[in-house]
């Protein structure tokens, strides 16, 4: 049997260094908005939504991205059908992420107030607090074709962009826009994964708590 020593650096490397300050950076984030408690709880599933979104975003700028592919016919027409593109150029794939962050909502609501979560659904005890509760499912539905629409229509038009100036002025033409496309990639998959934080944390605080926070 062979064994592998394994030796210990005391020196980290620079990519070990980088990705160390990339998650206590966004876990720095999660903490300021929920607690060091909680944090712990949300951290894994809020990083796994920034660090998939952002890598999906900025795949859709790899040379041949949604511009190399074959041409089919769909219903009697000819559709450009790419090999490869952003996974969030997709409305499916943002409607899927928007699906999961929500559910994980009512997840996280139920795991820390039980039961008596859903009475800000479900409330009989007065007209009002009813008509408010149908209010809240709206909002909730309305999150998720937030979170889908917002993601996708950013990055398609960033696509479109691209390939309209690659059109009009080839090879020099995209090249500003590029590090443009850089930053708003980064910038939606903060703003989705802030977004989902402030909503999951919403939903683990009763009514009536806020002012014990």
């Amino acid at each position: 049997m062979f064994y592998r020593t394994i030796t210990y650096k005391g020196r980290p490397g620079r990519m070990q260094s980088f990705i160390e300050f990339v998650i206590e950076g966004l876990y720095g984030v999660v903490e300021s908005m929920t607690g060091a408690l909680k944090a712990k709880t949300f951290f894994p599933l809020i990083a796994t939504f920034f660090i998939y979104i952002i890598f999906s975003n900025w795949s859709g700028l790899i040379p041949g991205a949604g511009t190399i592919g074959m041409t089919e016919l769909v219903d009697g027409t000819k559709e450009f059908i790419p090999f490869f593109r952003a996974p969030t150029a997709d409305i499916n794939t943002t409607l899927a992420l928007g699906l999961v962050s929500m559910v994980m909502v009512q997840v996280y609501g139920v795991k820390f107030l039980g039961v008596r979560y859903f009475k800000k659904f479900f409330d009989f005890s007065s007209p009002i607090n009813f008509f408010v509760g149908i209010l809240e499912i709206i909002s909730d539905v309305a999150k998720v074709i937030s979170f889908a629409f917002r993601l996708f229509g950013n990055i398609i038009a960033g696509e479109i962009l691209l390939l309209v100036m690659g059109f009009l002025v080839p090879v020099f033409g995209p090249t500003p826009f590029i590090g443009l496309e850089i930053f708003v990639g980064f910038i939606q998959a903060l703003v989705f994964m802030m977004l989902s934080t402030v909503f999951i944390n919403m939903a683990t605080i009763g009514h009536g708590d806020e002012h014990h926070e």
